[in-house]
């Protein structure tokens, strides 16, 4: 099964941001993260949005951060992303007059739900500029 990295791939490029004076090109970002540029054009343009990243066009154009760190907390990365499913843990529904399916769905989607709302706090409360003063620059 392959791992969605598309926000683990944005807190990086963002926190890479922080320590440029200058526009970054997708090109070296997607260098960067070993991908296309085009992907990183796609996430940027979902971060521009939602206004942590800036562009300029043409001539030593590029990406800026917008937002400082320290205002930017992953759950805000998480729903710039507009991701749907922290989880992939599908229910089954081919069996839906089993009362047994129904009571095995039903304890997976509450244990599911629960661990969402755990991580999405936890998400809430870590600032990128926490992940950044990890790093020396």
């Amino acid at each position: 099964m392959r791992k969605d990295s598309r926000l683990s791939r944005a807190l990086h490029v963002l926190i890479h941001l922080n320590s440029y004076s200058h526009p970054v090109t997708s090109d070296t970002l997607a260098n960067m993260l070993m991908t296309n540029p085009v992907v990183v054009r796609r996430t940027m343009a979902l971060l521009r949005q939602a206004g942590y990243v800036s562009a300029i066009k043409g001539h030593n154009g590029g990406w800026l951060l917008a937002t400082p760190l320290t205002d930017i907390t992953l759950f805000d990365i998480h729903q710039a992303l507009d991701e749907k499913n922290l989880f992939v843990i599908g229910l089954t529904d081919e069996h839906s007059n089993c009362p047994i399916e129904h009571a095995v769905n039903s304890a997976l989607q509450n244990a599911m739900d629960d661990a969402e709302a755990l991580l999405l706090k936890r998400f809430a409360e870590v600032s990128l500029a926490d992940l950044a003063s990890q790093f020396k620059k």
